[in-house]
Parts: C-alpha cells; structure tokens; sequence
C-alpha cells in the first residue's frame, strides 16, 4: 500500500471515529427511572376488551424496546395511566352484490395517556391524546373483522405509548442540569 493510500484510509478512519464521537449507546433514561408499570387502561369506549388488550399490548411494546423494565404498581419509578375515550368506525367501500353494504371500514381509537413519575410525585405528562387507526375487512362478518381490528389498534397505540414514554421521561435528565 503506497503512502497516499495508507494516509486517506487514516483520515477516513479519524473521520469516521469523530462523527459517531457524540453518539450515545446508553438509553438517555436516567437509572433509576428505567422501571414502569402499566394498570390496565379505563375503557369508555363500547368496544369490549379494548382496554385489557391495549394494556398487554403496551407491556409487550415496553419490553421490545428494551428501556425500561417492567414492574407492578407501586414498585415502579414511573407509572403509565391510560384512559381509552372512544372508538370511531367509518365505512370506506361497499359491496354493490349486497344491496351496497360496507365491506371495509377505517376504525379509529382515542386515548388520553398520563405518565406519573412515582418517585418524586411529580406527572411528566398530564393526559397526552393519542389516537390509533387502522382498516378492516367486514366480509360477512362484521364482529369478527373488528375484533381483529382491535388488536392492531391496540399495538399501534402501544408502540406510540412505549416511544412517548422514552422521550418524556428523557427530558427531565437532559434539561435538569441547566
């Protein structure tokens, strides 16, 4: 390898190395706030098990991000407190075979999300609105395609919840310090 060649590959190298040199591999969650319980979200909506399926969703969504780990109520340094408000079903496209009735609908679920950090007795975010959607095919059936619906909806409110949550109890640590 000649010395032009030997000298770029070095300044690459340094290059490389102090652009990745701020970048943190360390969650920006303070220690000892990185636990977090989830009681099962208050459902007004008129869709039964919404709110135990948006709950699990939300554990599961939490535990795949990897932050924060999962504790019971009162063990936990912050607290996720969800009120599902209401659900909306639209109707997109109808079946001309059957005297025009809707075969796929949007459906759409409304949140208010609080986080409560538990150990200093203070809310991070006092009722955040969330809102979920996604489409279903009725077919013949239409329970069943909401049925399913839900647990899409329930996993696209989680991953908001979960990604919220990192980011909310984030900035305390980053501004404390001003």
């Amino acid at each position: 390898m000649n010395v032009k060649a030997r000298f770029f590959s070095a300044a690459l190298s340094a290059a490389l190395c102090a652009g990745c040199a701020s970048y943190r591999w360390t969650p920006s969650v303070p220690e000892d706030k990185r636990t977090v319980a989830v009681p099962e979200f208050m459902n007004e909506t008129a869709v039964p098990g919404l709110g135990a399926a948006v709950t699990r969703q939300t554990l599961r969504e939490f535990q795949r991000e990897g932050t924060f780990k999962i504790r019971r109520q009162g063990d936990a340094a912050i607290e996720v407190q969800g009120v599902l408000k209401r659900t909306d079903r639209t109707p997109l496209a109808y079946d001309r075979n059957y005297g025009m009735r809707a075969s796929e609908y949007r459906m759409a679920v409304y949140a208010e999300v609080s986080f409560v950090d538990k150990t200093a007795g203070t809310v991070l975010a006092d009722n955040r609105r969330y809102t979920a959607e996604t489409t279903f095919s009725a077919g013949h059936d239409l329970l069943t395609g909401e049925r399913n619906a839900t647990e899409r909806l329930a996993l696209d409110l989680a991953r908001q919840i979960a990604a919220d949550a990192v980011e909310t109890v984030s900035k305390p640590a980053q501004t404390s310090g001003k």
